[in-house]
């Protein structure tokens, strides 16, 4: 760089950083799910950011979003080194676009050291190589549970998950969600009672997968693309818009499934999708929280069974703020073994941005303090030290103002930083042990003996 070039020091798009408010945001709603997912029993765990890349593509998985990266090239001192761990300059590595892959192998990693079922929750940075937008970014932080077995999964699992997810939005408090469940057998059943054959019906759910996104009539014109009949596609259509309460839609799929040709599969898929619905309301769910939505089929490779999409009712239009499913085979692709699983995913990063935007959530304060403990003079900063000690040791969050400025000047730098209290002891106060506690907030201020000043802190914190 020639002397006297400016540094661009802007963020590479579609990398966030986040403002102090944000980020504690960030860190309140990422307790709150924490603390949700532990509840339930889930352990956390961390995956490397970066992974081969023949683990990431290892099931089909967008390949298209991977952040591609290889193994640096050594310098020539330290070329032994390379040599002797075996990894050579060329060998392919990329940044995890999601936490279900590297989770798969991550148990074929310690299969003999972890403890089957396995739950499991992350709160990790991913990475996706697409195109940064508003709402989308290449770099966001994914909360994710998972629980894997060996052989067999009950489908109570499945019924936990929008469990989970409700106490989470709950907590949250982002008003009316619903979460939506279907099974992808149900769909796989009635495409093949129609006569589809095996080789489209893939491509048959990733199109049905579109359809809040592109409309009815272009789901009809991709699926003859695909091959489809126009009869085919109008009655896929028909299926997948089959509505009523959640007992209605059951009722609905048992009659079709009785009348309808080789329908072992669907039949299935409607066992399956009710036992979860029954696990679901002996879990305490509030039945305006869930309903069956035939049209819901979760476009990765991996979903065999029970799938959920969690919509903001008023906010459509942010799409999925939760999702995932069960799978019978990913883990097994690097083990050789059935292994199902059944998870759910937050995006967190595209979830504050979008419910920032929307009005639904607000940040935080910029700073965690509660108290700000002023400087009036600076020979009382032995006195400041100490009440501020005293009021931390209480369980109360404090600034000890070291700079002395202007007590006007002071109030101003707490009270943009979001700080409801500012602690004021001169020397009269001093010597008479008291303090005049000022709350921001209402202007009031009043006057409190140093031994009871956390006790009255603690009674005023709104």
């Amino acid at each position: 760089m020639a002397k006297g070039d400016k540094i661009n020091f802007s963020t590479p798009s579609g990398f966030p950083e986040f403002l102090p408010s944000e980020k504690r945001l960030e860190l309140y709603l990422l307790d709150i799910i924490r603390r949700v997912f532990e509840s339930y029993g889930f352990t956390p765990i961390e995956t490397p950011a970066v992974e081969r890349l023949e683990v990431l593509q290892a099931k089909g998985n967008q390949g298209d979003n991977i952040i591609y990266g290889i193994d640096p090239i050594l310098p020539p001192n330290r070329q032994a080194e390379r040599d002797k761990s075996g990894e050579t300059g060329s060998e392919a590595r990329a940044l995890k676009f999601d936490q279900t892959v590297p989770l798969a192998a991550y148990i074929a990693r310690h299969l003999n050291e972890l403890t089957f079922p396995f739950a499991r929750y992350q709160t990790d940075i991913v990475f996706r190589g697409e195109r940064a937008k508003d709402g989308r970014f290449r770099q966001f932080r994914q909360c994710d549970i998972d629980v894997v077995a060996r052989r067999e999964l009950s489908l109570l699992y499945d019924a936990q998950m929008p469990a989970i997810i409700t106490e989470i939005f709950e907590a949250i408090h982002i008003g009316d969600f619903l979460i939506r469940i279907n099974n992808r057998k149900v769909l796989t059943g009635f495409f093949k009672s129609l006569g589809i054959a095996e080789n489209q019906i893939k491509s048959c759910i990733g199109i049905v997968d579109t359809l809040e996104k592109i409309g009815e009539s272009k789901v009809k014109q991709d699926l003859e693309k695909e091959g489809i009949s126009a009869e085919q596609a109008q009655k896929i259509i028909e299926f997948i818009k089959i509505d009523g309460s959640v007992d209605e839609v059951l009722d609905k799929l048992k009659h079709l499934a009785q009348n309808l040709s080789e329908t072992e599969q669907l039949s299935l898929g409607v066992t399956e999708l009710e036992t979860v619905i029954t696990g679901v309301r002996n879990l305490g769910v509030a039945e305006n929280r869930f309903c069956i939505d035939l049209s819901i089929a979760r476009g990765l490779d991996y979903y065999t069974g029970t799938v959920y999409e969690t919509t903001l009712l008023g906010h459509e239009a942010l799409g999925s703020i939760c999702s995932g499913g069960r799978y019978e085979e990913l883990v097994g692709v690097f083990l050789g073994e059935k292994m199902p699983g059944v998870g759910i995913s937050i995006g967190l990063t595209r979830l504050i941005s979008r419910l920032l935007k929307a009005g639904i959530l607000s940040t935080l304060a910029a700073t965690p303090a509660q108290v700000m403990v002023v400087n009036m003079q600076e020979d009382l900063m032995p006195t400041y030290l100490k009440v501020s000690q005293h009021l931390r040791q209480t369980g109360i969050n404090v600034i000890t103002n070291f700079d002395k400025r202007p007590l006007g000047k002071q109030f101003q730098l707490a009270d943009k930083q979001g700080i409801q209290f500012c602690v004021i002891i001169g020397s009269e106060e001093a010597a008479a042990q008291k303090s005049s506690l000022k709350d921001l907030k209402t202007g009031e201020q009043v006057e409190v003996l140093l031994e009871n000043l956390a006790e009255e802190v603690k009674k005023r914190l709104t």
